[in-house]
């Protein structure tokens, strides 16, 4: 019996985000019988003809055409709405994305953005420049975390993470999700995706962490803004699309929010003056929140406990769902 084959194109500029010689050393030594191949993404259509499974950052749909005996399309990404998950389905190829290690530096992220507005770090920033002395509008600004709310809308495993994060400040958290817990979980309490406008005006803080689907394309929009408890913070760390952009800039020109911090945007990057590059109350950061060192370690760990599963026939974790017109169960 050939051995399987699998092609493996995991390509950055950034070392924690590439796979390395020692991650190949390893997956090489822990499946001896495996066939372990690398490509560039320029070269993965030309090698796929006799692979079995695929473990990369991206695959075209039509990749699939040229690969007969492709069974498994891995990502070390939490997300898969750049990936072709209805068109792998339909031709029986497994889909799976990755969870668990995506949330410790998201919840990092999103942390540094709550404190830098809720101690006045940003005001300071801005108001360095041409101001001698700014205490007074510090005491107007800031806000203590203990005791205030963080509603986190498309609350998964990510979520989880940040929960936890945010009660170790002293912050209640409101998960807001299709299918919440029966039990309770994390010291969250929970609200149906239905209750949504309620959970937004409980909140002086907001994090949206849904993925991009049809059902939630421009969740965020300007009836859901205008629900939002005044001088609440709004936080995206999910999905460009999720949120309705015109929609955000009108609440903050209103002043009805303290302030946005957005770590994803349409288009990306922004033009040099668009509103929100210019807004003062508004914070952008370049899809950063899942930097981290130990990134390709934890996804190359994910991948091969997965590896595991499929050489033994065992159903594979983090399989992708085909869209489907309705709020997904999310996670991360």
């Amino acid at each position: 019996m050939n051995r399987p084959v699998v092609l493996i194109s995991l390509e950055s500029p950034h070392s924690f985000w590439r796979l390395s010689a020692e991650h190949e050393q390893a997956l090489a030594a822990a499946f001896p019988n495996v066939e372990f191949r690398t490509a560039t993404e320029e070269a993965v259509p030309h090698q796929l003809a006799e692979a079995h499974v695929y473990f990369g950052w991206t695959f075209k749909p039509s990749w699939l055409f040229g690969a007969p005996h492709l069974r498994w399309i891995a990502s070390p990404a939490a997300g898969t709405d750049h990936l072709p998950v209805a068109e792998a389905h339909s031709v029986g190829v497994a889909l799976t994305r990755s969870y668990g290690f995506h949330g410790r530096p998201m919840a990092e992220h999103a942390m540094g953005m709550v404190l830098g507005f809720s101690r006045g770090l940003f005001m300071s920033q801005l108001a360095q420049r041409n101001r001698t002395w700014w205490k007074d509008d510090l005491a107007e600004e800031f806000f203590d975390l203990a005791g205030a709310t963080m509603t986190i809308v498309g609350c998964g495993s990510i979520g989880g993470h940040l929960a936890r994060a945010a009660r170790s400040f002293g912050m209640d958290v409101i998960g807001v999700r299709r299918t919440p817990p029966v039990a309770a979980d994390g010291g969250i309490s929970w609200m149906h995706t239905s209750a949504v406008h309620q959970a937004v005006a409980a909140a002086d803080v907001v994090v949206d962490l849904l993925p991009a689907t049809r059902a939630t394309d421009r969740f965020f929009d300007h009836d859901l803004f205008t629900a939002f408890k005044p001088k609440s913070v709004f936080l995206n760390l999910g999905r460009a699309a999720t949120v309705d952009q015109a929609a955000l800039l009108a609440t903050l020109n209103t002043g009805h929010l303290r302030g946005a911090a957005l770590d994803v945007f349409d288009p990306k990057p922004l033009p040099a003056r668009h509103p929100l590059r210019l807004h003062p109350r508004v914070v952008l950061t370049p899809k950063s929140s899942t930097l981290s060192r130990t990134y390709m370690n934890e996804a190359v760990a994910f991948f091969a406990d997965n590896l595991r599963r499929y050489l033994t026939g065992q159903s594979l974790n983090g399989l992708a769902e085909v869209p489907a017109a309705r709020f997904p169960l999310v996670g991360g």
